[in-house]
């Protein structure tokens, strides 16, 4: 099976360095194959025999073996990611002219409720749920207004991990790549 592991809040804003070919290495020593790392910010696309569900204990203790810091582990297959990348309209971007984001979900919040609790400013954006994620898009004209701001820091924060749409189609297309 293909996955992504998702990392949440490595190498941000010089906190929780973590180089990515160390990284890589660490995946491999882990069991893990086609391992492959996509940008700075913890997204690593790997096949594994192992069940999903003990990917993520398995790969957090490894980084705490490796890099003595504890980085929560999300991991997503390839259908949940397409599942994703089918339900983000294509006309989503994410740059000077809008803001368009993936808010992955651990389990402790995927729930469609989450569109209630999330601080966006009604009419500055537009967020839907799907099982495990919300699309999240603001016009950058709005981003300052919107108040997701208010979301870093929150008790919602830490039970998700955020990548731009951008990042997200990446790593789909070499979830593909690995899968063909």
């Amino acid at each position: 099976m293909i996955y992504v592991a998702l990392l949440r809040g490595i190498n941000v804003g010089g906190k929780n360095k973590i180089d990515m070919k160390q990284l890589k290495q660490a995946f491999e020593q882990a069991g893990m194959t086609a391992v492959v790392t996509y940008i700075n910010s913890g997204n690593i696309i790997f096949a594994s025999e192992l069940p999903q569900h003990e990917l993520s204990p398995l790969l957090e203790k490894k980084i705490r073996e490796v890099f003595s810091l504890d980085i929560p582990v999300m991991i997503r297959n390839l259908i949940e990611i397409t599942a994703v990348i089918e339900a983000l309209p294509e006309d989503w971007t994410n740059d000077d002219q809008m803001k368009s984001d993936v808010l992955f979900l651990w389990n402790e919040i995927d729930d469609p409720s989450i569109i209630d609790k999330l601080p966006l400013k009604p009419n500055m954006g537009t967020a839907h749920y799907i099982p495990g994620a919300v699309l999240l898009n603001i016009p950058r004209e709005n981003a300052a207004q919107s108040r997701m701001n208010k979301l870093v820091g929150s008790k919602l924060y830490r039970y998700m991990t955020i990548r731009n749409v951008n990042t997200t189609r990446e790593i789909y297309r070499l979830m593909r790549s690995i899968a063909e």
